[in-house]
């Protein structure tokens, strides 16, 4: 049998044995008791969240605790192996059917090396080689990625992508990152900086908004939750009408007063998908992805919400007329489905696609 099979059939197979969607919301399942299990986790500057993963991408048991991002990583590590050892025994899971882990942290990150290097919310991680420390406490092997990454990989595995060969992710939130996908090959680049779509730069002019990473004309500078709460406050400086308050604004006021009517609140958005729109063409040119994912804190309520839906449309409308009509007609965009589940999973889904590489299914 071939060393990784294909993913039609993986997903075949997945909906023959099990007849689930993996959500959000996901019911823990009861597995099988000799069923491979594999080990995600996801770390965040405010939470780490993991979760124990079938072979089929069933969740059996997740859990979450707090950061705490200024104490030491070696803390940290033993709080998550006490975590992992209660999801076990809560769930009457053997040890020995974890074969893998995976861990998605924020960047920057060496993942030749397996080191978290410098990440700005992660302070007491700084330059700690994170995968083979895990390793040796977990006693598995242990594939290591970035969280935009791991997300991706979630919902290329088990989400909105599950169908298609490829894909890029956008993340919104505090910043804005990404992750690419194509034909389980999760792009990490040489200097494990590929994806970091945020610093695409979208706005060549003198006048272009800087970027928190200090050059002008990022993405990042337009689309991120930060620059939408500095782009709404600048026009409320120079004297727009409009019904927010600049005390404490964040982009979900924002989207509500969209709701409302707020005119100022409704064109941020849409400059907003303006700009994302741009950052879609230029990847769209230069991977050719099935798909393309948006998600993050900040899409504006998803489909489930009328600005969320307008804001999906301009981008739509915008990519369409901005790249080769081959790839318009065939480009899916849509909101990623997995939620805040996204990146444990992917994080397992990557331990599971590395241990197979490694060791073949049927091998003793």
């Amino acid at each position: 049998m071939a060393i990784h099979e294909s993913k039609p059939f993986e997903i075949l197979r997945f909906l023959v044995f099990h007849f689930i969607l993996i959500s959000s919301t996901t019911e823990f399942m009861s597995p099988a008791s000799d069923e491979t299990v594999f080990l995600g986790i996801d770390v965040g500057g405010t939470n780490i969240k993991l979760g124990l993963v079938s072979d089929y991408g069933q969740v059996l048991a997740a859990s979450s605790f707090a950061t705490q991002a200024q104490r030491s990583v070696v803390e940290t590590l033993i709080e998550l192996e006490q975590a992992y050892e209660r999801l076990l025994e809560e769930n009457k899971i053997s040890q020995e059917r974890v074969v893998a882990a995976g861990i998605g942290t924020p960047g920057p990150i060496d993942v030749s090396q397996g080191m978290i290097l410098q990440p700005t919310n992660l302070k007491g991680w700084w330059n700690f080689p994170i995968r083979d420390s895990l390793s040796e406490l977990l006693e598995v092997p242990v594939t290591f990625t970035n969280d935009a990454n791991a997300a991706a990989f979630g919902e290329y595995w088990l989400g909105s992508a599950k169908e298609l060969p490829s894909l890029v992710m956008f993340t919104l939130g505090t910043g804005v990152g990404g992750g690419i996908i194509v034909e389980d090959f999760c792009l990490e680049g040489t200097h494990s900086l590929a994806a970091e779509l945020g610093h695409i730069c979208v706005d060549w002019s003198n006048e272009a908004r800087l970027c928190p990473c200090g050059v002008r004309g990022h993405l990042e500078a337009y689309a991120s939750a930060t620059a939408v709460v500095a782009r709404t406050l600048e026009r409320i400086k120079s004297g727009e009408r409009t019904s927010l308050q600049p005390a404490g604004l964040n982009a979900k006021e924002i989207a509500v007063a969209a709701e409302s009517g707020d005119s100022l609140a409704q064109t941020i958005i849409t400059e907003t998908a303006q700009y994302l729109a741009r950052g879609i063409a230029i990847v769209a040119h230069t991977i050719d992805p099935a798909a393309v994912l948006i998600g993050g804190a900040m899409t504006f309520g998803g489909n489930e919400n009328q600005i969320g839906r307008g804001f999906l449309q301009t981008i739509k409308t915008q990519v369409a007329n901005s790249v080769f009509p081959e790839i318009a007609q065939a480009l899916t965009i849509n909101f990623a489905t997995l939620g805040s589940d996204a990146g444990f999973l992917g994080a397992a889904g990557l331990a599971r696609l590395h241990y197979y590489q490694f060791q073949p299914r049927g091998s003793t």
